[in-house]
């Protein structure tokens, strides 16, 4: 497993893109539960939420012209956490630079994607992300570089099949 530091200088490190696949209909991320319960709540985001570091990480990535997507890949309806990190987290984290995109499975009959987690960066290093039952992040594994042709074919069907996050939420959130 990859230390904290290690992952961190990966995000720090990429030369030119860092893709994310997304497959979880929950994530437990320490520091959510209190955005989480506003947003059920109807309230509005609190201030740490709105300055938090991951847009910050993204906007400076981005300004240096570096490319930084994402894929999630659900299945409608929605759950109240996908709903909470589409409506929330996700407009914050586009509108800071990163090229957000679902891929709903109820809309579109697409297979061979994996069915884990993972970070591609720069196209030949691969981060497999391992979370618990519930979503808890349990730690990130460097697979072999030999690996990461695969990887760039999952990431390429899955880019293609899914649609700016933005446009999907118009949809799903009328």
């Amino acid at each position: 497993m990859l230390s904290p530091g290690e992952l961190d200088a990966l995000f720090q490190g990429f030369e030119s893109s860092a893709f994310r696949l997304e497959t979880l209909d929950r994530y437990t991320v320490p520091g959510e539960a209190e955005a989480f319960r506003r947003f059920l709540s109807g309230e509005e985001p609190p201030e740490e939420w709105k300055n938090a570091p991951w847009p910050r990480i993204v906007r400076a990535n981005v300004a240096a012209g570096k490319v930084m997507q994402r894929v999630h890949v659900v299945r409608s309806p929605l759950s109240e956490y996908l709903r909470f990190e589409i409506g929330w987290g996700y407009h914050r984290n586009t509108a800071a630079g990163e090229d957000i995109r679902i891929l709903d499975l109820s809309e579109s009959n697409v297979s061979g994607l994996p069915d884990h987690d993972f970070w591609l960066f720069d196209g030949r290093v691969v981060v497999r992300m391992h979370y618990g039952p519930e979503g808890e992040f349990i730690g990130a594994e460097r697979l072999p570089d030999d690996w990461a042709e695969d990887y760039v074919r999952y990431r390429d069907l899955a880019l293609k099949n899914a649609v700016p996050c933005l446009e999907y939420w118009q949809r799903v959130s009328e």
